[in-house]
């Protein structure tokens, strides 16, 4: 596979046209899986390069046979993504950020991105308050899009548990929305 040819690469000869080439190719992907829950341009860049940093930091670790680089990649991105909503920075940004925040010019229905933007708030607060591993099986499922079965291969659980902390998530979530 190509990506374990480039992971080798970096870790015997510190190739930085492999890594670029590994960044390049996961780049967007893992942008939109933290823009998806951050909302927030800059801060999801942020967040993406921190996930790439930690990626060349760490991939000494990275073991093949246990996990595709795909499945490690998102497992070290689900972790900064909960770092970034335990954070101080995030407390203090969303105390601060108002109203003014929302694009009026292109929006017909003013009232109604108000009213989705606040119910996807709430719905973020909800997980932040969850169990780390429980944060990530939904994190992985509605942002990253994932199937429970490549869940479960990044968090190294059974896919049945994965479904069914999954499942009892979303009730938990319906019931505190109500």
């Amino acid at each position: 596979m190509e990506e374990e040819k480039l992971v080798k690469q970096i870790r015997n000869k510190g190739d930085k046209d492999a890594a670029n080439q590994l960044i390049n190719s996961y780049y967007k992907y893992i942008y939109l899986y933290v823009y998806k829950q951050v909302n927030n341009q800059e801060i999801s860049k942020d967040i993406t390069q921190e996930i790439f940093i930690s990626m060349l930091r760490s991939i000494t670790s990275y073991e093949t046979k246990k996990a595709s680089f795909k499945t490690w990649l998102y497992k070290i991105a689900s972790n900064k993504i909960i770092d970034y909503y335990r954070s101080k920075n995030y407390k203090y940004t969303t105390k601060i950020v108002g109203i003014e925040e929302i694009d009026i010019s292109n929006t017909k229905d003013i009232e109604a991105e108000i009213i989705q933007k606040e119910h996807i708030k709430e719905i973020i607060d909800i997980v932040n308050n969850l169990e780390s591993n429980i944060q990530q099986i939904f994190r992985l499922k509605v942002f990253g899009e994932m199937t429970f079965k490549e869940i479960s291969e990044i968090l190294e659980i059974s896919e049945s548990t994965v479904k069914t902390k999954y499942y009892s998530t979303i009730k938990k979530i319906k019931k505190e929305l109500k």
